[in-house]
This record gives structure tokens, C-alpha cells and sequence, in this order.
């Protein structure tokens, strides 16, 4: 396991950016997407018993944005002293990164394009990253990869649910 060290303002104020900017990007997917189509074509899908309540999504993932950012700032503020370590933590902020990618693409391909079965190869994808991303994050700061877990949980239900309404459909 590897320790911050203390940074100046700037290298701090920069740290936080990259934490939390691109995480807010992909949380603004979800309403722009979702809202003009759950009360027309998302109302009209069959969906299993196990659906949960409109309202707690937006609940759910502001909590979990909030989580990965924070996991990302400690994994920014890390200083990992073996080349190894220094390798692990390149590959977990890339593999970080395009797992958020495929957060943000998820939305889109699901609600917009009306995509199930799009959105079911998406969602698996991600949870796949989102995984790996843990995995990658263990051994550098524990604190951070243990902030992603409950977001894995989340998004492994959420790829049940997308193949349950795809299978429905």
C-alpha cells in the first residue's frame, strides 16, 4: 500500500478536478437522457417485479458518483515507490476512466437509441471494468477500491434488471 504525500495548491486543486469533473460529465447522461423517455417508452416496457421505483435512481448514483470520485482522488493522491506499483496505478486510472466512459455511454444507448440489448452489452462491459477497476485499485489504496464496491453491486443489479427488460421485450 502506498501513502499520499503533500502536494502544493495548485498540484491539489488539479488532483480534485481530475477526481471530480469527469465523473460529474458522466453523471449528467442520466437526466438528459432519461427524462424525456421514462414517461413515454420506459413506462411502456414490460419490467420484472424487481424494478425499483423511478425516484431512486437519481438517489442511488448521486451517492455513487460521489463514492468514485472520492475512490479517484485517493488513487490521484497516491505515490506508489516500486516501478510496479507506479504500473498498477497508470493501468487503474485508464481502466478507471473508460469504465466511466461506458457509465456515460450506457444512458444513451439504453434511452435514447432505445437500444435493450445494447445497453445489456454495454452494462456488461462495464460491470467487467468496474471489477477490474477494484481489482486494480486493492493494492494501492483499499479505502478507494472499497468505495467502488457498492457502485459494482449497483451496476450487477442494474445488468440483471437491463437483461430481465430485454428478455421481456
Amino acid at each position: 500500500m502506498t501513502t499520499a504525500t503533500p502536494a502544493p495548491a495548485a498540484a491539489r486543486a488539479a488532483r480534485l478536478a481530475t477526481a471530480i469533473l469527469p465523473v460529474l460529465a458522466a453523471s449528467v447522461t442520466g437526466p438528459l437522457f432519461t427524462r424525456p423517455n421514462i414517461p413515454t417508452w420506459y413506462a411502456g416496457l414490460a419490467k420484472p417485479d424487481f424494478t425499483p421505483p423511478n425516484w431512486l435512481f437519481p438517489v442511488a448514483w448521486s451517492i455513487l458518483y460521489a463514492m468514485m470520485a472520492l475512490a479517484c482522488w485517493r488513487i490521484l493522491g497516491t505515490a506508489p515507490a516500486t516501478g510496479a506499483l507506479r504500473r498498477t496505478r497508470t493501468i487503474a486510472l485508464i481502466t478507471f476512466f473508460a469504465q466511466l466512459a461506458l457509465n456515460a455511454a450506457w444512458t444513451p444507448v439504453f434511452f435514447a437509441a432505445h437500444d435493450l440489448f445494447g445497453g445489456l452489452v454495454v452494462i456488461v462491459a462495464l460491470l467487467a471494468l468496474i471489477l477490474w477497476t477494484i481489482r486494480l485499485f486493492w493494492p494501492l489504496d483499499r479505502v478507494a477500491a472499497l468505495l467502488m464496491v457498492p457502485y459494482a453491486g449497483w451496476v450487477g443489479y442494474a445488468t440483471l434488471l437491463n437483461a430481465t427488460i430485454w428478455r421481456m421485450n
